[in-house]
């Protein structure tokens, strides 16, 4: 099912995209549909990933949100163990999409592109509007004020034949005409009435200084002017797409490869050649020398100098017009040189490209199967995560996830097409980035981490952010445990001379090099958040409401990174030595620092408030002091 929307979705992309050539040429119905189904064998490698992530999120979502798999999982089944069968499964449709790939997919492509430059050169059918130019018909533009298809007229015709050229054009105006077409629809036929034709003819030479440019006017009561227009559809020879790389499969890639790379080597090799064999100021580096009538080639020995040559002090004493034409000759052969090494250049470069591009193809062969398995590791453990399934969190995980990888994978395809990077390297880009990811979720969701888990993340928000969290309790129907109030007593008197211990500890704000030397105790925070939580957990035991209303104001006194950045004292220092980093952060340490300050206040006073309570001495107004 997932497959036939995915490709469902891809086809009618392809149809906007393609659709201004296939409107307007009285196609028949055949064909198009000829069209959409090599189009649909051609996007299977653009549906199939899609598809298969989409049923993976789908399945293991539905049963996680159905209790399944936890029921699975409770009678000591593993994920892995779950997945297995559906991984066997996926190992025949990579292989499957492999043959596909080799095979169908090279000989749909050929049948579809023929089909498709066909429809490109077929004429569209005829709708001359009125009051407009019409320029559909080659050589004619046909100008009508009133088209009436009824009676299949038209009315106050201007029609401009440059046919022949647009040196020579032909204007013919025309009180009404009609438009059909030949039998064999290669001509259309125009039938004129009541009109002038206006001609300029060729040039016919001048007599006695007079212009010799020629005109023709001609007035007719009717006329018939056949144009050349061939409506059929014909369909081109596929021999033409199956040269080309989207028509081969791994062998047929291969041998062009090969072939081509051979050329651009023998090309290299002929460049390379010629440059050793070119004169060096005049003197050929090898000479034919004829022994008994037979011709062999002589490497020209090195003439060995002296001293060097002053080339300058040569040319100066030459006669100006030597001088300059030296220069030019030289300035010639640098110049030929150049274009022919620029031409060689454009011919090594073009062999390059279409190398790249019959690679690329080769590559396309593996990396549909490879992306089948990824995806099924993506979707089913990320399914297993987040529990969701039906159509709707499915479909925008599995869409999201899928333009990621098409555009990593365009990204890759693009570099490697045009040279940047080697094929191997962008054609397999897309796969290097989602496989580390699917290793990732599948580890997580068969150790049943909490990655998705938004408690964890808000927890984690929490710590990195400073943001405030308040205590929630409940009064338990079951209480095994009763509190004690002077064991709750004891307790709260501990924990409020511990809590007043660390506020002496730093009575004021930390200064600047302090904080990043010393910061705050962060075993101390955390002894003192783990005896508040402790307090809490007694507390809940109680079933008189007052206290446990008490219980909820003693603050969660939470463990932040920005209380102590960091336990290095020389990495401490040169933090703070870099202030555009040390400033802002030691601003919002000072933020974090004072509510910390604030929060242990307010478990000292709770503190004296439940004692109180426990002691029965409550009073409202103590609230309020």
């Amino acid at each position: 099912m997932t497959f036939c929307i995915c490709l469902f979705i891809v086809i009618m992309q392809f149809l906007w995209r393609y659709i201004d050539e296939l409107v307007g040429k009285g196609l028949s119905i055949d064909v198009v549909a000829e069209l959409f189904f090599y189009a649909a064998l051609s996007m299977v490698p653009l549906a199939l990933p899609l598809s298969i992530l989409l049923a993976a999120l789908m399945t293991f979502g539905d049963l996680g949100e159905h209790v399944e798999l936890t029921a699975l999982k409770s009678s000591g089944i593993s994920l892995t163990t779950i997945m297995k069968p559906l991984a066997v499964l996926m190992v025949f449709i990579a292989i499957g999409a492999f043959f596909f790939q080799n095979n169908v997919l090279p000989k749909s492509q050929v049948k579809m592109w023929t089909l498709l430059f066909s429809m490109r050169q077929t004429s569209p059918t005829l709708d001359i509007p009125e009051g407009a130019v019409y320029s559909q018909i080659p050589g004619y533009n046909i100008y009508v004020k009133k088209n009436d298809k009824e009676r299949d007229m038209l009315y106050n015709l201007l029609i401009y034949d440059v046919s022949v050229g647009s040196m020579y054009p032909r204007i013919v105006v025309a009180d009404s005409g009609r438009l059909s077409m030949t039998q064999d629809k290669r001509h259309l036929v125009l039938t004129l009435y009541k009109g002038s034709w206006y001609e300029e003819m060729k040039n016919g030479g001048g007599v006695n200084g007079m212009s010799g440019e020629l005109y023709r006017r001609e007035t007719f009561h009717d006329k018939e002017i056949l144009i050349p227009y061939d409506a059929n559809f014909t369909r081109m020879d596929d021999e033409t797409m199956k040269s080309q790389y989207v028509g081969k499969n791994i062998t047929e890639l291969q041998q062009t490869i090969d072939s081509v790379r051979l050329r651009v080597d023998s090309a290299a090799t002929l460049v390379i050649a010629k440059l050793r064999t070119q004169p060096v100021c005049g003197v050929p580096l090898q000479r034919t020398v004829f022994n008994d009538g037979k011709a062999a080639v002589d490497t020209v020995k090195e003439v060995k100098l002296d001293k060097p040559v002053n080339l300058d002090k040569l040319i100066k004493e030459l006669p100006p017009n030597d001088q300059q034409m030296l220069i030019n000759q030289a300035m010639m052969r640098a110049t030929n040189a150049m274009q022919d090494a620029q031409f060689q250049g454009y011919t090594i470069n073009d062999d390059n490209f279409v190398i790249r591009r019959h690679q690329i193809e080769l590559m396309k062969k593996f990396t549909l199967s490879l992306a089948c398995l990824i995806f099924f590791f993506i979707g089913a453990p990320l399914g297993a995560i987040i529990r969701k399934g039906g159509l709707g969190m499915p479909i925008v995980v599995s869409v999201l996830l899928f333009i990621v990888y098409y555009i990593i994978d365009n990204s890759g395809y693009k570099l490697a097409r045009d040279g940047r990077w080697e094929v191997w390297q962008g054609m397999w880009l897309s796969s290097a980035v989602l496989l580390p990811l699917g290793v990732f979720l599948t580890h997580k969701a068969v150790n049943d981490s909490a990655v998705f888990n938004p408690d964890a993340w808000l927890n984690f928000l929490r710590r990195f952010t400073g943001l405030h969290q308040t205590r929630k309790l409940e009064a338990k129907e079951v209480i095994i445990n009763e509190m004690d109030a002077q064991q709750a007593i004891t307790m709260a008197t501990e924990l409020k001379e511990n809590a007043q211990q660390f506020l002496d500890r730093y009575p004021g704000r930390q200064r600047y090099i302090n904080y990043w030397q010393q910061g705050y105790d962060k075993a101390a925070i955390k002894t003192l958040a783990e005896q508040v939580d402790s307090m809490v957990d007694y507390l809940s035991n109680s079933r008189d409401q007052m206290v446990l209303n008490k219980a909820m104001d003693f603050p969660v006194i939470r463990q932040l990174l920005t209380y102590q950045p960091t336990r290095n004292k020389s990495l401490g220092t040169a933090f703070a030595a870099l202030f555009p980093i040390g400033l802002p952060l030691w601003l919002v340490g000072m933020r974090h620092q004072k509510n910390l300050k604030r929060d242990i206040s307010q478990t000292i006073k709770t503190c004296d408030q439940l004692v109180v309570i426990l002691n029965g001495e409550y009073n409202r107004e103590m609230e309020y002091n």
